[in-house]
């Protein structure tokens, strides 16, 4: 499989954690929510954290779903993800800093999508997590 993340219509910044609600993973801006909470950043750190929220506070429509804290997850368009990403540089830099693991997602599959608009996609999760058995060996064998 060598497909380019051209090739993906959403993209998503999460973390490990999984949020109670959509049993989903946490996506960066709870994650940097929850370090401002727990102290964890130094003040410099947490205010480029704050000064990066506000502005996509700004420039960024709130989802109806999320501000309802519905069961869903955000994704943000590929099509249209350049200025996002290039604002959520410095977020992945404070993930790092200190060391808190994240993962930067493709999709063309995000889920039943309930809200929509230029920049990103609200979509519905069923709230359950499905834990599967370790398949058999798929080495060939020897």
């Amino acid at each position: 499989m060598n497909e380019k993340k051209n090739d993906f219509k959403y993209v998503r910044i999460q973390g490990k954690e999984l949020v109670k609600n959509t049993m989903f993973a946490k996506g960066i801006f709870s994650i940097c929510m929850q370090m401002l909470r727990d102290d964890v950043m130094d003040e410099e750190d947490a205010g480029l954290y704050r000064e990066i929220d506000d502005w996509f506070a700004n420039e960024l429509p709130w989802p109806e779903p999320c501000k309802r804290q519905e069961s869903v997850v955000c994704w943000f368009k590929t099509e249209n993800a350049d200025i996002m990403m290039k604002m959520m540089k410095p977020v992945m830099w404070l993930l790092e800093r200190y060391n808190h693991p994240y993962y930067v997602v493709y999709t063309n599959f995000p889920g039943e999508i309930v809200y929509e608009d230029q920049y990103q996609v609200a979509c519905k999760t069923d709230g359950r997590l499905t834990i599967e058995n370790v398949p058999e060996s798929w080495s060939p064998e020897e």
